[in-house]
């Protein structure tokens, strides 16, 4: 399998955590090529993966259909001005790998049903000094994601120095109190 297709290493540490979901589906959020969604629906997990990219979703919806995956491809720019993506839809839990768009934040948290999961990883600001994304509104200040949610239950979280790939980066894993 390709390196880069491999699922989140954190996902799979903590998939255990998918046991205990709501009813719903989990929203994999700027998918690219659904390294994710295809991990998380070969195990029988609802997924709708969100992305720009119709190349990358096309795949993902081919792959679906040979393998007869709950897959929902939903092409998005998330980065819209005034658009509200997400309003008004639930979601057991979202993933969200390598993307960073702050003013989505308060929506992401809005879009989690009750005892729903966010699973949380993009870059921090060290990662500029060894690669890429070296643009500052791509990169997490340290402490900046846990105080995105701090409102949510923190189940994860850490931010530092990663290897294989080498990279700065933050875990956030966090349940939705129930409403």
């Amino acid at each position: 399998m390709h390196s880069n297709l491999s699922p989140a290493a954190f996902l799979i540490e903590h998939q255990a955590l998918f046991d205990s979901l709501p009813p719903g589906p989990v929203l994999d959020l700027a998918c690219g090529h659904g390294r994710n969604t295809l991990y998380l629906a070969r195990k029988g997990i609802p997924v709708w993966c969100a992305d720009r990219n119709p190349e990358a979703l096309a795949a993902i919806a081919a792959i679906a259909e040979a393998e007869r995956l709950p897959i929902v491809c939903w092409q998005l720019d998330l980065e819209q001005p005034d658009s509200a993506p997400l309003a008004g839809r639930q979601f057991a839990a979202i993933v969200v790998c390598h993307y960073l768009h702050r003013p989505l934040m308060p929506a992401l948290q809005a879009a989690l049903l009750p005892q729903g999961i966010i699973f949380y990883e993009t870059f921090l600001s060290q990662q500029a000094q060894i690669g890429k994304p070296s643009n500052p509104d791509f990169l997490l200040k340290p402490g900046e994601l846990k105080q995105h949610f701090a409102s949510l239950q923190p189940l994860h979280y850490v931010e530092g120095e990663h290897q294989q790939p080498h990279r700065f980066s933050a875990q956030l894993i966090a349940r939705n109190h129930a409403h």
